[in-house]
């Protein structure tokens, strides 16, 4: 049976400068001052390899970004592609009291909707930091008007992810009438144990057919969709390379040379929409 034909998943795209990604920062010590901004002509690529390859998809942009770019936010969404929130600066959550939160998600939200004119309902945080420890957050979301939120990548992790979390859409949070929906990131099952096939870093290292073969088993045999993520700077390569540990430098720019090439294969084999179109919210 053909994944492609059967089933219909979802694909998002996490919209910030390579400089706000967690490792990057940790490796140089926050010092991002003075760096140059790639965010447009890295999304821009994205927008060409979705065109080319048929998929829509969700962009999480950070509220800072769609401020600093609007032009870029509205090119996004004039492609039918939907706009949903990241946040503002690219704060954890876990490092954010409620109150905190509350205005860096109703800021980012802000600016969006005034960019787009259209409604935002999604909200996914950064480097998926709403644990169990931060349940409190999604009160504020469905309190704010977010209908679903993307921040769990059920699998054992040292810095993020909860592998006991549902691996499908589920509802989170409820007040009166209205829902808060989790869609997490997309796992395959084996042995017990949650393996990673929803994009990230994971997708940069593994080989292709790993991801593919992982997105087959669960619109096959589970007979359900998931859910890949990406960023636009992972398809830049030729971006500035300050010093850092090793570690940081191997986890930030593994597989960069041949993260388009490989995301061309997954858009060749797989079918994909936006979150919003798979939840029909």
């Amino acid at each position: 049976m053909n994944a492609k034909a059967d089933i219909l998943n979802a694909l998002s795209i996490d919209v910030e400068e390579y400089f706000h990604a967690r490792v990057f920062q940790e490796g140089i010590g926050g010092a991002v001052a003075g760096l140059e901004s790639r965010v447009e002509m890295s999304t821009d690529r994205v927008l060409a390899l979705l065109a080319a390859g048929g998929a829509k998809a969700t962009f999480f942009v950070l509220g800072q970004v769609a401020a600093a770019h609007p032009g870029l936010v509205r090119r996004i969404a004039e492609q039918h592609h939907e706009i949903a929130c990241h946040g503002d600066g690219h704060e954890l959550v876990s490092r954010q009291t409620p109150d905190e939160f509350r205005t860096d998600v109703r800021r980012a939200k802000t600016v969006l909707e005034d960019v787009t004119g259209k409604p935002v309902i999604g909200y996914r945080a950064p480097n998926f930091s709403i644990g169990r420890a931060q349940a409190w957050a999604y009160d504020i979301l469905l309190s704010e008007g977010f209908r679903y939120d993307s921040s769990t990548y059920p699998i054992l992790h040292d810095s993020y992810g909860d592998h006991t979390a549902s691996r499908f859409p589920v509802e989170v949070w409820r007040h009166a009438d209205q829902k808060l929906v989790e869609f997490p990131i997309g796992t395959t099952r084996l042995c017990g144990v949650n393996l990673p096939i929803g994009g990230g870093g994971y997708f940069r290292l593994l080989p292709l057919a790993w991801t593919l073969a992982g997105i087959k088993r669960v619109n096959v045999h589970e007979r359900r969709p998931m859910l890949f993520y990406f960023h636009p700077w992972e398809l830049d390569p030729h971006q500035p390379r300050p010093p850092m540990p090793w570690r940081h430098r191997v986890r930030h720019y593994v597989g960069m040379e041949r993260e388009e090439r490989k995301l061309a294969g997954l858009l060749r084999d797989v079918k994909f929409t936006t979150i919003r179109d798979i939840l029909a919210i």
